[in-house]
């Protein structure tokens, strides 16, 4: 089941900090099973962006680019290395 969030901002991306995601960005784009990191100010001070991990990368993306998160169930990602 998704659980699609109406509105994407700091407290929202707070309650995932620490989880697997998938990204849904504004753009109709998405950003697959990346671990959510820390939230940052921009260096300007105007706005946040949160930083994520993926595999191969980290990423920091604006929350003001991000339309929604869908949360990952866990048991269900399976490592490379796992058999």
């Amino acid at each position: 089941m998704v659980n699609k969030m109406e509105r994407f901002n700091a407290n929202t991306a707070k309650s995932l900090l620490g989880k697997n995601v998938n990204i849904h960005l504004k753009d109709g784009s998405v950003i697959v099973n990346v671990l959510l990191a820390r939230i940052q100010k921009d260096e300007l001070g105007k706005g946040n962006s949160i930083q994520c991990i993926s595999s191969r990368n980290k990423l920091k993306i604006p929350l003001k680019n991000i339309a929604w998160a869908e949360s990952l169930n866990p048991c269900l990602i399976v490592s490379p290395n796992e058999n």
